[in-house]
């Protein structure tokens, strides 16, 4: 009997709660955490704020809590909250509404945009019983839910915190602020699903890891090494935003020594470790000390000396192990070889025309700066103007100083000397197309027509562009208002 009673106060099994350490939620208040208001952008208090008027729950959330947690200045604020995106976007008229897959909200202001989300629920074969056959990849995610929920279902206990403006409290449903203290990565439910749910978590355990200075937690380290071939099924597009991310923390070279260690970057990056492993089968071991792990070393200590340094630097730098020996090949057409021992690589990864086009280019230009003779002197200065040439010398002066070259580093130097021109802007956009060039051109004058009676110009000028970085005056939300047509694919975990 007493059994029995026991057994119906018990949590669960195939319910939320059993996901939660603390299924009502424990409050840490004021005294106990070290988030000031003062080091929150001002606009996401705003956000909250609006949204708790019209009686919708919202709260910071994410790397934002997070890094505040850890003295650490966050890079953006992640807002949470019960409105859904058509709610919300009937409260703020400085947003848009993007996504397929997970569809979030972008309310607008001058040089930021501040990403507000509706809580989700937990996805339902959480609930079920495991089968390791079964495909958990979560293809879509705008299932409405609560906020106990909506933590459940997140990545790691380190970014599932709520942070309540309202009365300086942080909310946590799943240990996440023990975790901070704790110095631990952990995934939230069962790891082998959570990585199924969404490979890409297990690169992002890996990155808070190194970033952070965290230790991944047992159960989670094993399971990263027993889904990593998981990763083969992730979208393209997000794993190049990834790596992207990866590219400017200034240490990208213990990020994958960390993925390495952990049997992820033969499953991201296959042909280039694969060379790796036919000179040294022990590579993992000690990575920094391989030519790949050079090369990225001193990637980082040139960014910390301000040096600028694009994407397409860092993939020519990865995969430079693939063509060099082409460099010393005498048979067939430089260019042709070139393009052929890549091609394998770039439709693995997803890497599109414009950037492949750019990567064979900066390879093919390798040989070009060892010529530095005064009779050259035309057709040197007509290749400096060319659109590669910053890439293609970065590459060129970063594999000299990684190989001790001392003759290739004096050749460098010849070439640095006169260099200004520097990577355009869009040059750091890697993978992600430009929208509507034509916005960017400047129209035409409209000519004025004017009317029988010797009259004016009948149409002035009218100013299009929105108020990005105002909220509604009135107070009522709006009605009937018309939806973007932003499908930009947009994945959050």
């Amino acid at each position: 009997m007493f059994k029995f009673l026991t057994s119906l106060f018990r949590k669960k099994a195939d319910s939320v709660d059993s996901f939660l350490m603390y299924p009502e939620g424990k409050r840490y208040y004021r005294e106990s955490h070290s988030i000031r208001r003062a080091n929150i952008d001002e606009d996401a208090i705003k956000i909250i704020n609006r949204l708790n008027k019209f009686r919708y729950k919202a709260y910071l959330v994410g790397g934002g809590v997070r890094d505040l947690l850890m003295g650490k200045r966050p890079k953006d604020f992640d807002i949470v909250t019960s409105a859904t995106p058509n709610q919300i976007k009937r409260i703020f008229n400085n947003c848009r509404i993007i996504g397929k897959r997970f569809k979030i909200v972008h309310i607008i202001f001058k040089g930021k945009i501040i990403e507000v989300s509706t809580f989700r629920s937990l996805p339902e074969h959480r609930l079920e019983k495991h089968k390791a056959d079964n495909d958990y990849l979560i293809k879509r995610d705008n299932s409405f839910g609560t906020a106990k929920e909506d933590a459940a279902r997140r990545d790691f206990t380190i970014n599932s915190l709520f942070y309540d403006p309202k009365n300086d409290s942080i909310l946590d449903y799943v240990g996440g602020f023990e975790d901070i203290q704790k110095k631990i990565v952990r995934v939230i439910g069962d790891p082998d699903i959570s990585f199924k749910e969404d490979p890409v978590r297990m690169l992002r355990a890996v990155k808070f890891s190194v970033l952070l200075g965290l230790d991944i937690e047992k159960k989670t380290k094993l399971a990263i090494k027993k889904n990593r071939l998981e990763l083969e099924k992730s979208s393209t597009a997000r794993l190049l935003e990834e790596y992207n991310k990866m590219f400017r923390t200034w240490k990208t070279s213990i990020i994958f020594e960390g993925l390495a260690e952990n049997h992820l970057l033969d499953v991201l990056f296959k042909e280039p470790t694969d060379k790796l492993k036919k000179t040294d089968p022990e590579w993992r071991e000690h990575f920094m000390e391989t030519p790949l792990g050079k090369r990225l070393a001193v990637t980082d200590k040139l960014l910390s000396a301000r040096e600028e340094m694009t994407p397409a630097i860092f993939y020519s730098l990865i995969f430079y192990d693939i063509v060099k020996d082409l460099y010393e090949n005498d048979r067939g057409h430089l260019a042709h070889n070139i393009k052929e021992s890549l091609q394998p690589v770039f439709e693995r990864m997803g890497i599109p025309k414009r950037e492949q086009d750019n990567l064979v280019k900066i390879f093919i230009s390798q040989p070009r700066f060892q010529v530095t003779d005064d009779e050259k002197e035309r057709q040197n200065s007509f290749f400096k103007k060319k659109d590669y040439f910053y890439d293609a010398f970065m590459v060129y002066k970063i594999v000299a100083i990684s190989e001790g070259n001392e003759s290739a580093v004096q050749t460098a130097f010849f070439w640095e000397i006169s260099l200004r021109q520097r990577p355009k802007p869009d040059s750091h956009q890697f993978g992600q197309q430009n929208r509507k060039k034509e916005q960017n051109k400047k129209r035409p004058p409209r000519k004025k027509h004017r009317d029988r009676r010797g009259g004016g110009s009948q149409n002035q000028n009218q100013n299009n562009g929105t108020e990005e970085n105002q909220f509604e005056k009135n107070d009522q939300p709006r009605s009937n208002v018309d939806s973007l047509n932003s499908e930009s694919e947009s994945e959050n975990t």
